[in-house]
């Protein structure tokens, strides 16, 4: 005789079976990050087909004059390296914001050019921090390794009132976005969209770190 199973069992069943396939998928993800010299996505955004990223109106650099600047952004959030941060780390340096995530075409092309930028600047008053806007720890640090990102990401799946800090200062529905905050923590420079060369950065952050 056959048991009719419990609904408590079936329900035990099911989220197993969820479990089990957001293993999967987080796995694909990273293995698919990992393994390839090519990057089919990325491919397909330098060949004009925008598949898989939210549009920024183009390429868009606005700087912003010290007596113009709004109030320190205070922040905090989760690290996908462990441990958390906040604004409070970054006193008296020069930052760097990064709004990104690993499925976006534009923000894979760009990520080499960050990391030479922060490079660039080792032994400076200047730091670098990620703001992971959809993807969790693992698949965060695999983009990392792959394209050679050195500095953490904060996890705004983990704690979105990181995202909430910005959102008033720039558009965060279309990515990529960086900042680049004053030794005050003040927005100095909005850059939308991809960072094609890294000189344009490393401009803005030196004349930023020579502000007076």
């Amino acid at each position: 005789m056959t048991r009719r199973r419990s609904l408590g069992e079936r329900s035990g069943t099911r989220r197993r079976t969820r479990a089990a396939a957001s293993a999967l998928l987080v796995v694909g993800l990273i293995a698919g990050l990992a393994a390839c010299t090519s990057d089919p996505l990325a491919d397909q955004y330098r060949s004009g087909d925008n598949k898989g990223f939210v549009a920024a109106d183009g390429f868009r650099v606005v700087e912003i004059s010290a007596d113009e600047r709004s109030e320190p952004v205070d922040f905090e959030g989760v690290l996908d390296t462990g441990g958390t941060t906040s604004s409070a780390d970054y006193a008296g340096d020069v930052l760097v914001v990064n709004f990104w995530y690993a499925g976006c075409a534009p923000c894979r092309v760009e990520a080499p050019e960050l990391a030479a930028a922060d490079a660039s600047f080792e032994g400076q008053d200047v730091a670098f921090l990620g703001v992971n806007l959809y993807d969790g720890a693992e698949a965060s640090r695999a983009f990392a390794d792959t394209y050679g990102v050195s500095y953490p990401s904060a996890l705004a799946t983990e704690d979105g009132s990181i995202k909430l800090a910005f959102a008033g200062e720039s558009p965060l529905n279309a990515v990529p976005v960086t900042l680049v905050l004053d030794k005050e923590g003040r927005v100095a420079a909005r850059l939308v969209g991809q960072i094609e060369d890294a000189s344009i950065l490393e401009t803005i952050v030196r004349e930023t770190l020579e502000e007076s």
